[in-house]
C-alpha cells in the first residue's frame, strides 16, 4: 500500500549521499539482518545522515523528556564507560570497520550494548559524565575495544544531514578562531539545538583535556581539535588552497572553544 514514488525519493537521497560521501566501506558483505534493515528504512529513517530536528522528531515518543539526541549521548556515554579517557589514541585510532558498522544498525534499532569491555582497561558503568543511568557491565562478542564506539560517535557528527554548525555560520567561525569571546558568542548564536548538541560535544571533549588523562591518552587539546573540527564545520569551497587554509583556522575555532566555552550549564542535561 505505499506509493512506489515514496521508495524512489528514498533510494534517490540515498544515491545521492553516496555519489558525495562514497558507499558504506566494509570487510563483509551485508548480512541478512542488515539487508532487513535496509528495507524497512524507509519506514524507519536512520539516525545517521539525518537533521538535528528529524532525529529529536524520531525519539519523541520513545524520550518524550530528552533534550538531546539520544544516540549522542548514550554513545558518549559508552566511550566513558569503556574507560575512553584512559584510553591512548582515542578518536584518533579507528575502530574496526565492520564492528562500527554492526554498532550502527543496532543503534538504529535503538539499541546499545551497555558495559562494553575493552580487554586492555577494567570496566566501568556508564553514566558517569552527566548523571545517566547507571547499567550493568556485561561482554558483548560484537565489540572488541572503546574504539567502536567512539568511531561510531564520530562518524554520526560528520554525517549529519546539516553539519552541526550550520553553514551560515561558518564564516564567521573561521574568521574568529583566535578570538574566545567572538568564538564563544557564535556558539549562543546557533539554533538551540545545535548550540546543545554543540555545548555537549564540548563539555565531553573537556572531560579527555584533564592533564591526568591526556597523560594517557596522549591526546590533548590540539589533537581533539583536528579530530572533531571537520564533524563540526564543513567548507563548502572547492578550492584546495582555501580548504587547507581553513582547516587549520577550523581546528584553532574547536581548540578555543574547548579551552574557554562555559558548559556548566549543561551539567545534567540529556
Amino acid at each position: 500500500g505505499v506509493a512506489i514514488s515514496t521508495y524512489a525519493k528514498y533510494c534517490y537521497n540515498k544515491l545521492q549521499k553516496a555519489a558525495l560521501t562514497g558507499a558504506k566501506k566494509g570487510l563483509k558483505k551485508p548480512n541478512i539482518e542488515e539487508i532487513r534493515h535496509a528495507k524497512n528504512a524507509v519506514f524507519n529513517p536512520s539516525m545517521f545522515g539525518s537533521s538535528l530536528q528529524d532525529i529529536v522528531a524520531m525519539q519523541k515518543e520513545r524520550y518524550p523528556d530528552r533534550q538531546l539526541p539520544w544516540v549522542q549521548t548514550r554513545l558518549s556515554e559508552e566511550v566513558l564507560a569503556l574507560n575512553g579517557d584512559q584510553t591512548e589514541g582515542i578518536f584518533r585510532v579507528p575502530g574496526d570497520i565492520d564492528e562500527v558498522n554492526a554498532l550502527k544498525l543496532q543503534v538504529d534499532q535503538w539499541k546499545i550494548p551497555t558495559g562494553l569491555e575493552d580487554p586492555h582497561v577494567p570496566g566501568r558503568t556508564s553514566g558517569v559524565m552527566f548523571g545517566g543511568p547507571e547499567a550493568p557491565s556485561r561482554r558483548s562478542p560484537i565489540f572488541s575495544s572503546v574504539s567502536s564506539p567512539a568511531s561510531l560517535l564520530k562518524l554520526w557528527y560528520r554525517e549529519l544531514e546539516e553539519p552541526l554548525i550550520p553553514h551560515e555560520f561558518y564564516e564567521r567561525c573561521i574568521s574568529h578562531y583566535e578570538n574566545p569571546e567572538a568564538a564563544v558568542a557564535v556558539v549562543h548564536s546557533l539554533p538551540r539545538i545545535n548550540k546543545m548538541v554543540l555545548c555537549y560535544l564540548i563539555r565531553f571533549l573537556q572531560v579527555f583535556v584533564q592533564p591526568a588523562n591526556v597523560a594517557v591518552t596522549k591526546m590533548d587539546v590540539n589533537n581533539l581539535a583536528m579530530v572533531m573540527a571537520p564533524n563540526c564545520l564543513r567548507c563548502q569551497s572547492d578550492d584546495p588552497r582555501i580548504i587547507f587554509e581553513n582547516t587549520r583556522k577550523e581546528m584553532s575555532f574547536i581548540r578555543v572553544l574547548i579551552q574557554h566555552l562555559d558548559t556548566s550549564f549543561m551539567e545534567g542535561v540529556l
